[in-house]
């Protein structure tokens, strides 16, 4: 697997790609990201007869199917730092068996990290193993995502965002979900925030953090869905514990209670 995944990722190298709008303020898919998809679900088909597949890009009838294999495929994730030159990108690419997620993969070309977990067997980011330390909020940085065409909760993320700023070392908003969920994992984030992702944004980096000794959930606690979209709070158990009752402080407020 890390094998196909890393030949995946380098192909988002291979230069720039044809751009193109999809529904929403911008959000966009390059023709490079189809390729990449198409790529991976012609070889994990060989490789998995009769697996099914979650996509982003290009990919009818979208299921987490619950027997069998059930791959989570992002082919670019952070489309637009692509577009512009950023080299916050990656491939994402998550396993569930069952309708279990069992592993995941997410690789960034540019800085040739490759995180990887398998379900019992750990988190490794370039082949050392990932132990997340339970740091507090005030212990590290955190970070939050906000994607343009998810444009209902604007007030909210920034504003939340805005207290997790002064809770914490600094806050960064890197662009790519996966690769900031996995530098939670890693420990480099404490925390990272998203108020609307789908599960191809997160289904491999879930895997990544739970094995690192990380927690991931929607904002109110809830399990994350791998059905349909969700938002998204992870890092370590003491920083997440915080963000928590800060993000319950906010809806209380705006509630009037």
């Amino acid at each position: 697997m890390e094998d196909l995944i890393k030949q995946a990722g380098r192909m988002i190298l291979d230069g720039k790609a044809a751009v193109h709008d999809k529904e929403g303020m911008a959000n966009f898919v390059t023709d490079r990201d189809i390729e990449i998809q198409r790529f991976l679900i012609s070889e994990l088909s060989s490789r998995f007869p009769g697996c099914t597949f979650f996509g982003e890009e290009d990919t009818e009838g979208n299921e987490h199917r619950t027997s069998g294999h059930c791959f989570f495929i992002d082919p670019i994730d952070g489309t637009t730092n692509y577009i512009f030159g950023y080299h916050h990108s990656c491939v994402s690419v998550g396993e569930s068996l069952d309708g279990n997620m069992v592993a995941g993969y997410v690789y960034n070309p540019f800085t040739d990290d490759f995180y990887e977990a398998k379900r019992g067997q750990g988190a490794r980011l370039n082949g050392q193993q990932l132990n997340l330390a339970d740091r507090g909020l005030e212990e590290g940085i955190t970070a939050f995502g906000c994607a343009r065409y998810n444009t209902q909760d604007t007030d909210a993320i920034f504003d939340i965002s805005k207290q997790l700023y002064l809770r914490s070392l600094s806050l960064r908003n890197g662009g790519s979900a996966a690769l900031d969920l996995c530098r939670a994992a890693s420990g480099a984030n404490v925390l990272y925030l998203e108020l609307m992702l789908q599960p191809y944004d997160y289904a491999a980096a879930s895997v990544i953090i739970k094995e690192a000794g990380g927690v991931i959930s929607q904002i109110n606690g809830s399990p994350i869905t791998f059905s349909t979209g969700c938002s998204v709070l992870a890092g370590a158990p003491k920083a997440v514990a915080e963000a928590k009752e800060i993000i319950a402080d906010y809806y209380r407020g705006k509630n009037g209670l």
